[in-house]
């Protein structure tokens, strides 16, 4: 089988070669949602893939139409779409992103879930949403942000940012001077201490 690595450089021609042509579309869709031409059947949860079509989700009847093409398997663990290890690296370099096990399989997440701020002693989170991951040896937490993550516009972007950090020496803004409105503000205080209501 052919598989297509996530890695690479050019141009923007090359850019848009360097992943297999089913990769964002698959990234974009919405599983999980009932077939439109299964509307009746018990079996219609739209959970599988076609690779060759990418004519977008598929139940498990609409396969039939689909039965000498590669098709995929597309799961959830916390509201969140995954595929499972297995699956995908015949058909995909999945290097560098972090695998998880669910239900004692090793799956990928499909897309980023960013965390509000990582937790304490971590020290390797991912390139593009700042997940926290295991440890060094992984860069993403997911395909999407593979994709994102080694987009030449990304490592640019990055750099600029870095640069501009280093010029300023912080990436907060400066505090802004007090004035008489905040001065204002600042005089409001809380009443007084708060009081429980009497029990009894």
């Amino acid at each position: 089988m052919l598989k297509c690595s996530l890695e690479g450089a050019g141009g923007p021609e090359e850019e848009d070669n360097r992943w297999p042509p089913w990769l964002k579309p698959l990234l974009k869709e919405h599983f999980f949602v009932h077939c439109k031409f299964h509307v009746d059947s018990h079996k219609s949860e739209c959970n599988m893939y076609c690779l060759d079509c990418t004519n977008g989700p598929l139940c498990s009847l609409c396969l039939a139409h689909h039965k000498d093409h590669r098709t995929i398997q597309i799961r959830r663990s916390s509201y969140h779409d995954v595929i499972r290890v297995n699956e995908i690296q015949k058909h995909l370099d999945i290097s560098g992103i972090q695998t998880y096990v669910i239900n004692s399989a090793k799956v990928v997440f499909l897309n980023e879930r960013p965390q509000p701020r990582p937790g304490k002693g971590v020290t390797s989170t991912c390139k593009v949403c700042y997940r926290s991951l295991v440890d060094d040896s992984f860069r993403f937490c997911s395909l999407g942000c593979k994709i994102a993550g080694s987009s030449r516009g990304f490592e640019k972007g990055r750099k600029n940012l870095l640069m501009e950090t280093e010029d300023s020496g912080s990436f907060s803004p400066s505090t802004p001077p007090i004035t008489a409105s905040s001065s204002c503000r600042i005089a409001k205080r809380r009443k007084g201490i708060p009081h429980r209501s009497p029990m009894g």
